[in-house]
């Protein structure tokens, strides 16, 4: 029987280079949840309610996915590593805007500059990464998430920290602005491998189907389904992440909060574990199966008969769905190699989109039928991803996996 050939493996990338993303990833998870954390701080200076912090999130949000949908095309055409930089270069522009703003238009702009920092380093590190562990990226990933989730464990608690004992908000995103200049001065100095600028703008040219039919194919059905998996993912874990302290409302707030940082203490631990043992399980099968156990613990929290017990839950679910984000990534980077910005791109656009949708959905949930649907919802999510990810391996299988290394991605999925 003939063997699938196999996506060749890369040489390893040098460390300087591993290591500067990571830090990269460490920076965003830390930047993109300062000002959540400090919220309460934020409408008490500008005079804003939660409606206005809203439409703030929300124009965040889509500046965020401007630049996870830019930076591949722009790459391709300049190069790299300076466009890489920019992420951090602008995190750190914005957050020097929010923290000396004097009227609300103005933390407005820092606040959208942000944004579009955020979208730029995770698409461009995110591609970066596929493109330096070809072959073998569902580790590689999940250690670059991994420190994502460092990042926006310590956000909080250090916000918290310095509030409680009477530093001003704006010294901590200051003092962020500062440490993320030298980040970008260190990735624009990098040396990176190039993007496939010809394979990359192929995938945003309609293609003709061979045989002359007349449809046109914007993007495969595979990548589509990973998108609608991500969707969903992020959908789930935001919505928890949002509305699990104001869930918990019989507990008292520190019981609460607890549980938050061991959410995102379990997510951490579940991308640490992944990075160890994802390379030596099929991609498919490892996402599947954990993210599948992290909607069951989610609906089970539901079910617990104590505080105690629901927040075990929630730490179990975080762990559960540590992999679910970087493996999605990975199993795309397997699927269609050469192309890792555009499917970077694609992938972490239909995350933003789970992020924008859901967790107000949640609050419209909590006013009209309670708190609880939304969690219920939340799990739900989980399982149906788990559902489009089998099959997205279904429909490479069919189409013939794209490419000749891409059946190693699908050996794990269950036909």
């Amino acid at each position: 029987m003939t063997q699938p050939a196999t996506t060749p493996i890369a040489p390893a990338p040098s460390r300087d280079v591993t290591w500067t993303g990571l830090f990269t990833f460490l920076l965003l998870g830390w930047s993109v949840l300062l000002v959540p954390s400090s919220i309460r701080e934020v409408e008490a200076t500008f005079g804003q309610s939660d409606g206005g912090m809203g439409l703030a999130y929300l124009l965040n949000n889509l500046l965020y996915i401007t630049g996870t949908l830019s930076v591949g095309w722009v790459a391709g055409r300049l190069l790299r590593a300076p466009v890489l930089a920019a992420g951090p270069g602008l995190i750190a522009l914005g957050l020097a805007i929010i923290a000396i703003a004097p009227a609300w238009g103005v933390f407005l702009a820092g606040f959208l500059v942000l944004g579009l920092g955020g979208g730029l380093i995770d698409s461009g590190v995110n591609a970066l990464f596929m493109d330096l562990y070809e072959g073998r990226a569902a580790g590689a990933l999940n250690r670059l998430h991994l420190f994502f989730a460092l990042g926006a464990l310590a956000s909080p608690l250090a916000m918290g920290l310095a509030i409680s004992n009477g530093v001003a908000w704006q010294a901590v995103v200051a003092g962020t602005a500062v440490v993320a200049a030298p980040v970008a001065l260190a990735l624009a100095t990098r040396r990176v491998p190039p993007v496939h600028a010809a394979r990359e703008e192929a995938d945003t040219v309609p293609a003709m189907p061979p045989g002359g039919g007349g449809r046109l194919r914007l993007l495969p059905l595979p990548l589509v389904a990973l998108a609608v998996a991500i969707a969903l993912y992020v959908a789930a874990e935001i919505g928890v992440s949002s509305w699990l302290v104001r869930y918990l409302d019989d507990a008292p707030v520190a019981q609460a909060t607890l549980a938050l940082s061991l959410f995102w203490a379990g997510l951490a631990l579940g991308r640490l574990v992944s990075s160890l043992v994802a390379d030596r399980v099929g991609a498919v099968r490892y996402a599947l199966v954990w993210t599948s156990a992290a909607g069951i613990a989610i609906l089970a929290s539901l079910l617990a008969p104590t505080i105690p017990l629901a927040i075990a839950c929630f730490a179990v679910a975080g762990f559960a769905a540590g992999p679910a984000y970087p493996m999605i990534v990975a199993i795309g980077g397997v699927l269609y190699p050469g192309r890792s910005s555009m499917v970077s791109g694609v992938l972490v656009s239909a995350a933003m989109v789970g992020s924008i949708v859901y967790p107000p959905l949640m609050g419209v949930l909590s006013e009209v039928v309670g708190l609880r649907a939304g969690m219920f919802g939340a799990g739900l999510a989980m399982l149906v991803s788990a559902a489009a990810i089998l099959v997205a391996a279904r429909l490479a299988r069919r189409d013939g996996a794209v490419h000749a290394g891409a059946p190693a991605a699908v050996a794990g999925a269950p036909r």
